[in-house]
């Protein structure tokens, strides 16, 4: 097993334990032990720091993954790169946090004659130290990326910050805390996580804090043009990511309680992209370094199997989630989901499309046409606030499930095309319509397979048979050739 295969193995693993907990933390006790407006504003508060964080840091991360490969050094120095970008970061997030402490008074009556504004007014200084974090976090995840450290970083984030929620709303559960001490275990939740990775980085001693050398100031330069743009790209992406959900809150009395509903299905969703974030996160690297040497044969090779496999395992997660939909609305306990599920199906469209697309936006984002990434994501999203614009008065919640999936759409399409005509590489073949016919075969025949009474077998039975001929579909068309040595492997044929 080589190290994509290995790397994105683990990710795997980690990224669907992390959903388990998430699903259990959102799907079960979320929605019983908080109000709509409480889960709102915590998905409002995740969203604004997310945001915060990618442009506060003026996109270092992105320099990071571009520009490291080149200043490695043997004596882990690294002409000072790590002293640059510890300066860099603390630099950005202070200006960046003096202006938004200057528009405070401005945001919070916006918000306060919306529905749950409260919220916001009470704990508008959360998001500052929380935004920190992000940041740090990112920073330190980069840093583990470029020597292909990242199976702990993405544990933390995806099981260990999950299973402190778990725990403090199980706390709020047994009136220990209260919904203020809730957001601050997520607070100290977030610094142990950095600590943790940053004493394993340590232990590796693959860097040490140095003087900046003169190259690397000479070149500075570069890096905040390529910062720049990609901070523009990054805090883009991030923000089509959220705009909806701060769109909705922006525009609609409902406010928090439109969000709430909003980012729980938004966030069931989620699920279908998980593939994408387990290879991604290793091939991107991969890219990077491929770039050094302009091996443009393998890019074109990740590029092709990351978008197949992606487009396999997230048409099955989509799949299975339609034909379960009476086991979520159960589930989800609360009466007001049950006539919003259409808006899951409309946001999991978006992110199928999205990792459909593969590796296009990174494969331009690390070659020299990386201010293109950054004109069409900042297009992009112009598109996203005009349809929410339009779209969520006129229809609601469903106005910012067909803007994002419209959005996901027009950009996946742009960076197709340009990496198409300019690099002469693209990842689409008749396997894709094979993914797509198999799909739809297995989506209708989950939706007429006899119900059972018990709604809880009847999502098990439904899961495996859909399951089962999912796999077998998939495996006699020979897919993925990557998919079929596992299988090939765990159900050895018999010798003739």
């Amino acid at each position: 097993m080589n190290l994509l295969q290995k790397q994105g193995f683990f990710n795997s693993l980690i990224l669907y334990a992390g959903t388990a907990l998430g699903f259990f933390n959102l799907i079960i006790l979320f929605q019983r032990f908080l109000s709509i407006e409480e889960i709102g504003f915590f998905s409002l508060m995740i969203a604004i720091s997310l945001l915060y964080a990618q442009i506060a840091s003026v996109g270092v991360s992105n320099v990071i993954l571009k520009y490291f490969p080149y200043y490695r050094s043997d004596d882990k120095k690294h002409n000072g790169f790590v002293t640059f970008v510890v300066l860099w970061s603390v630099a950005g997030f202070a200006i960046f946090t003096l202006l938004f402490l200057l528009f405070k008074n401005s945001i919070i009556h916006f918000y306060s004659e919306k529905k749950g504004a409260t919220l916001l007014v009470k704990y508008f200084y959360y998001l500052i130290p929380l935004s920190f974090l992000t940041m740090v976090y990112a920073v330190l995840e980069s840093m583990a990326l470029t020597v292909f450290k990242n199976v702990l970083s993405s544990f933390l984030r995806e099981v260990g910050l999950r299973l402190f929620t778990l725990v403090s709303v199980l706390l709020i559960a047994a009136a220990i805390i209260n919904y203020n001490d809730f957001l601050g275990v997520y607070i100290i939740a977030n610094i142990f996580m950095i600590l943790i990775l940053f004493i394993y980085i340590s232990k590796g001693k693959q860097f040490k804090l140095a003087p900046i050398s003169a190259q690397l100031l000479k070149d500075k330069k570069k890096f905040f043009n390529y910062g720049f743009y990609t901070v523009l790209s990054g805090s883009s992406y991030v923000m089509i990511q959220n705009l909806d959900i701060i769109m909705l809150s922006l525009l609609t009395k409902e406010s928090l309680s439109f969000v709430g509903v909003y980012g729980t299905f938004f966030s069931i969703a989620l699920v279908i992209s998980l593939p994408a974030k387990a290879l991604s996160r290793t091939s991107l690297q991969i890219v990077a370094q491929s770039w050094v040497t302009n091996d443009l044969a393998k890019i074109g090779k990740i590029y092709y199997k990351t978008s197949v496999v992606q487009m396999l395992i997230g048409c099955l997660l989509f799949v299975g989630l339609i034909i379960n939909k009476q086991f979520i609305i159960l589930l989800l306990h609360k009466p007001e989901y049950a006539s919003y599920f259409d808006v899951f199906i409309v946001v999991g469209l978006g992110f199928l499309v999205d990792m459909t697309g593969g590796l296009n936006g990174y494969i331009m984002n690390v070659s020299k046409y990386y201010r293109l990434t950054t004109l069409f994501i900042v297009l992009s999203v112009i598109f996203c606030v005009v349809s929410n614009w339009i779209l969520i008065p006129r229809i609601g919640m469903m106005g910012a499930a067909v803007s994002y999936l419209l959005t996901m759409f027009v950009l996946n399409f742009a960076y197709w095309l340009f990496v198409k005509v300019k690099f002469k590489l693209q990842p689409f073949g008749k396997v894709h319509a094979l993914i797509f016919f198999i799909g739809v075969v297995c989506l209708l025949i989950g939706l007429y397979l006899p119900v059972l009474k018990n709604q809880y077998a009847d999502m098990v039975y439904r899961s495996v048979v859909i399951g089962v001929i999912y796999s077998f579909l998939a495996y006699f068309f020979k897919i993925s050739e990557d998919i079929n040595i596992i299988f090939d492997r765990i159900i050895p044929r018999r010798k003739k």
